[in-house]
Formats: C-alpha cells, structure tokens, sequence
C-alpha cells in the first residue's frame, strides 16, 4: 500500500479497520491496494476500473454497462452460504452452519493469494441514511470493481461516518474475492463459499461474481442486521418501504415482505405512488410508532418481464440515459434485451453464456435462454420518477400498514386484513411461495417462506416471530397488517387478476388504514366490500370492477385454505414457534371447518359473510 492510502486509513483513527485491511492483505495477496473515499473522482476511478477490468461493458446509451456473471453462478448458493458457528445453537429451522474454526479454516485458504495480480478496493458504507440512529456502517474489501461499482448504486458512501466512530469496532465487515478469472468470470465455482461469522459481524465470499453473494451489504449484511436488531430490540426486515396516496394529498407508509420474483418491486412502484426502498427495512419504535429507513439507496431488480405497458417507470428507466448495470441479459449492438420486456429479441448476440444463438445449448443439453430468468438491473432510486421525497430522512418514515404477499395460484385471496396484530404476525408466518429462478435448483415447488425471510434469519426461528408479536408493545399507533397475492390462476392456467388491480387491492389497503371504508369479516380475515372496489378502480383505474370479477377473486376456497393450514400444521410440528402463533392456526382451521359446516360448500361466496368492521 502506497503512502497516500496508508494515510486514508490512519485518518480514521480506527486500529479495527486497520487490522482488517492488513488482514485482507496478508491473506490474498493483492499487487495493488486502493482505498476508496468519498470522493467524487476515487468513486468514478471504481466504475472506470470495471471497464479497464472488463467485469462490465459500455452499452449503446451514456451511462449504461452489463456485466456477465458465469454461466453457473446465476443466483444465490444458498447449499454452500453457512453461519460459522463456535457453539450449537437451536435454530427451530433448517439452517446452514459449519464449525467456526473448520469453516475459517476453509475459507481462508480458498482466500490465499486470490488477489495475486489484482487491485483490492478498500470501500467505506452505511446501512441506512448516513448520520442517523437506524444506520450501521459497513467496511466491504473486495478484489472486483464490478462489485464495487454495484455498491456505489446501492448503499451511501461513508468514508467520513467511519471517523464519527471514533476508533469503535461497531461496524460490519466483508471480505471477498472472485478468485481466479477465465473470460473475465469466476471459474472455482466449486469452491464458491459465502461464510457469515454473526459473532464478529463479518461475512467471507469468494469464488463468486454474482452480487446475490459477491455483494456483502445486499442479503449477508441483512442476516447480519436480524440478529444486532434482536440484540438492540428493533426490526430487520425483508421489505419495501412505499407511499400510497390516498385522498386530499395524503401519503400513508407501507412497507411490505414478498417473497422473490412474487410481485415485491412492482408494487413498490405501483403508478401514482412512492417509492422509498424495494428490498430491505430498518424499523425501529420511536415516540409510539412504528418507523423505517431503506438499508439501501439503489434497486438491484429482477428485470425479467419488465415491460412498457406493465412498469413504465422502471421500463422508461432502463431505457433512457443514466447509469445503470445490466446483468446476464442478452446484447445486440451495445443494446440491451431481456425475456418478457414486450418486444421481439434477437436471434443472437452476446449473454451470460458467451456468443449466443437460437437453439443453443448447454453441455447438459439443456437449451439456453436468450436472457437468464434472474437477469438484473442496478440503479440508483433517486433515478426514478416516483422517488418519495422522504427517501433520505435519516429520522425514517412512520409506517402504517405492512403487506405479506406470496405466490399462489390457487389458495389466498388478492387481498385480506388481518383479524388483529397477532393475527396479522400469524399471516406473515404462513406465507408461501412458489419457486422461481433467484435462487439456484428446482422451479415450481411451492416452499414454506415465513416474513418471505426464511433465507435470511439469523437468529432461532420462534425468537424471531416472538419479535414480532411483542413488537406492538408500546406502540399508540399499531400497523394494520394485510396479505396479498397476485397470482391467483383459473382453471386454465390464466392469472384472474391484471397486473394493474395490484394497485386496486393496495389502494384499498391504504383506506382501511385510514379508517375510509368497512370490510367483511370472513374465517380468514376482512376483506373489501364490493362497492368499495368499484369505486376505487373507477376513480383510481378509470376501469370498471364488475360484481363477476369480485367473486371471482373473493370467494373463499375453502377447501384449498383448510388444506394450507394442514401444511402449516405439518410444518409447525416440526419446529419451535411461540404458542400463540398455534392458536392463531388453531383459531383459523377452527373458523374454516364452521363456515364449511354451515355453507356446505368448498367455495364460499364473500355475500355470505355480512358482518362487517368499521374500524
């Protein structure tokens, strides 16, 4: 390291930072080591060096790159992302874990050397608004500028905050190496490790490109946040944080678990609304209510059926000058293409798999696709139109209401309320998800996914959820607590709702959190009258919801829901969870049998229930 750096790093008055960076030195062994500010011109070095590095490419419009993950190294390992453990620990949950010393040991080796004849970048961050009580600062080395680069879109430079620490070893840490390169790619993907020490609070990745796991502030440092906010008594959360407009100017704040490729981007930037974050939620109680910052600044989206007519402010985004990184899309003359963005690709041109035509195939015969299923887009929210002006207020939003959405095609309704706080905590717990292609295996299993945050909880399973229930405590404002799905399918395989009555059910939501309208309390929840409906698709939508298309959508399947409560029930047996999410299941499976009793009908119309709340 050369003086000028040497004197970047003394400058914080920091020995941790200082035994972390010499750390990484000894270990991997870079020819060059760059520590990055916050200055202008050493961030625009990094987003240069992904250039000169050939990690990213220039596109056809000024500010675009792609870059090309590996051909197997396309979405998140969760076989091979472990908790190093010194201790056992009863997570009530499958979860990932190696010993720690063996895990160290491992990881370490894979480690040597991997930065021989490469730079390593010392990068300086904050979880969170810089300069407020929410944040958490962040100290990522890595050896690739493309990851460097992603973060700069993503996170808030925080050179500075790391002197506010004033020699403090209250920051998180990540090392990580893309080891060896072929093409510009990594090519030890069987050594592909993503270790996460929850003690230190640092996470090792190498062997590895995609930001899913190359990224350590993206989902490793949000494992890392569940388990300081279950030590400190706050909230780290799977979530979007949005404003829905309502009547007379009013803004309520949402936030809103989906689980991925199951809808959670799309409503974060439903038309007419704001956006303040698409992923990740700090919540924290503050003067009696509920309050939440964005872990992040930036989008690193699924860009898979992103289209004009369906998201026109993501689709103007991506197609209009700005920077922005493209992943594992197909390019044809410096222009970017991807599957379902509503226009006809190419015949060939440059993907995550090279040179790329029709019909080519993988060395397993599989045939592959012009653009991968989990292709991305990084961006910077304050890029898009519909930014809420509160984004940055590092004292957060207050937060109203939150939203659990899965994907299932034949169960849950678009919309429901829940019954009361634990209720609500209850539906987050039972929320499913069919799989797709953001993470690495099989695709169309439907998987149990509590909070759409079984991935990522670092702590036992039941404490987490006990989190959850006692965290109305205190509270003189309680969020309503709602479940969504979009993906209910008829018997012909076709979606029963449009992409546009995501808005409809959401818009609804924000009312009952409002007090606006009364709904009808069913075995599963409350959920909206019709005219309600109707009236808010004709002035919101300008399109007409029919009566046919309300019992289509909210006729109770009561058969299917007795079924899912037997798969919670199945899945309930088997792990530690508070006694009061029992009763809840309880409590529902109970009301399921009693409405079927009385209606004899495996399918109940929502007319059938009258009684309503007003509340």
């Amino acid at each position: 390291m050369d003086k000028k750096n040497i004197e970047k790093l003394k400058s914080l008055n920091n020995p941790y930072v200082e035994q972390r960076v010499k750390e990484a030195i000894d270990l991997c062994q870079p020819d060059k080591i760059t520590v990055i500010t916050d200055n202008l011109e050493e961030i625009q070095y990094v987003r240069e060096l992904a250039l000169k590095n050939k990690e990213e490419q220039k596109l056809k419009l000024p500010g675009h790159t792609v870059h090309f993950d590996g051909y197997y190294d396309q979405g998140r390992d969760k076989a091979n992302t472990r908790y190093l453990l010194s201790h056992q620990v009863d997570w009530g949950i499958k979860v990932n874990s190696i010993n720690k010393e063996e895990g160290l040991a491992e990881i370490k080796e894979y480690f040597q050397d991997s930065m021989k004849g490469k730079e390593m970048l010392v990068r300086f961050f904050s979880l969170g608004p810089v300069n407020s009580d929410f944040s958490i600062p962040a100290l990522q080395i890595t050896d690739s500028a493309y990851v460097a680069h992603s973060e700069d879109l993503l996170y808030r430079s925080n050179y500075e905050g790391f002197k506010a620490l004033k020699g403090s070893n209250q920051f998180f840490y990540f090392l990580h190496s893309a080891g060896r390169l072929n093409n510009y790619v990594s090519i030890d993907i069987d050594k592909r490790r993503i270790y996460i020490d929850l003690e230190e609070n640092c996470v090792y990745s190498v062997n590895n490109q995609y930001a899913g796991n190359s990224i350590g502030l993206k989902k490793l440092a949000f494992r890392l946040a569940i388990h300081k906010a279950h030590q400190e008594g706050w909230l780290a959360e799977h979530m979007f944080i949005m404003g829905v407009h309502g009547k007379e100017n009013r803004t309520t704040y949402f936030t809103g678990a989906f689980p991925s490729a199951c809808g959670k981007t799309s409503t974060a930037m439903l038309p007419g609304q704001t956006i303040i974050g698409d992923d990740i939620a700090f919540l924290r109680k503050v003067d009696g209510m509920v309050k939440a910052v964005n872990m992040e600044k930036g989008i690193f989206g699924i860009i898979a059926d992103v289209n004009e007519e369906e998201d026109p402010i993501i689709y103007r985004v991506l197609t209009t000058p700005r920077e922005i990184i493209f992943s594992n899309i197909l390019v044809k003359d410096g222009v970017p293409y991807w599957l379902g963005m509503g226009k006809e690709l190419p015949e060939e041109g440059i993907n995550y798999s090279g040179k790329w035509y029709t019909g080519k195939k993988d060395k397993e015969g599989n045939i592959i696709n012009p653009a991968h299923k989990n292709a991305r887009y990084t961006v910077r929210i304050a890029e898009l139109d519909n930014v809420d002006p509160e984004a940055e207020n590092p004292e957060g939003v207050p937060i109203d209401a939150f939203l659990y959405g899965g994907r299932d095609s034949d169960t849950s309704l678009p919309i429901v309320e829940s019954l009361t706080w634990e209720h609500g905590v209850f539906l987050g717990a039972i929320v499913e998800s069919e799989t797709t292609a953001a993470t690495l295996g099989k695709q169309g299993v439907r998987k149990h996914n509590p909070m759409a945050n079984l991935d990522f909880i670092s702590i036992p399973f039941a404490q987490y959820l006990e989190n959850h229930l006692s965290f109305k405590e205190g509270l003189y404002k309680i969020p309503k607590i709602f479940a969504t799905n979009y993906f209910l399918k008829d018997e012909q395989g076709n979606f029963m709702t449009p992409k546009a009555y995501n808005l409809l059910w959401v818009l609804w939501a924000e009312g009952r959190a409002n007090q606006d309208y009364s709904a009808i309390e069913t075995p599963i929840g409350f959920i909206p009258e019709f005219e309600d409906l109707k009236k808010i698709s004709k002035n919101s939508l300008n399109r007409e919801y029919s009566q046919k298309e309300y019992l289509t959508h909210f006729s109770l399947r009561i058969d299917k829901y007795l079924e899912k409560m037997e798969r919670m029930s199945n899945i309930f047996e088997q792990v530690n969870i508070p006694h009061i999410i029992k009763d809840e299941l309880e409590k529902q499976t109970f009301r399921l049998k009693r409405a079927k009793e009385k209606y004899q009908q495996g399918v109940i119309s929502p007319l059938n229930f009258q009684k309503k709340d007003n509340n």
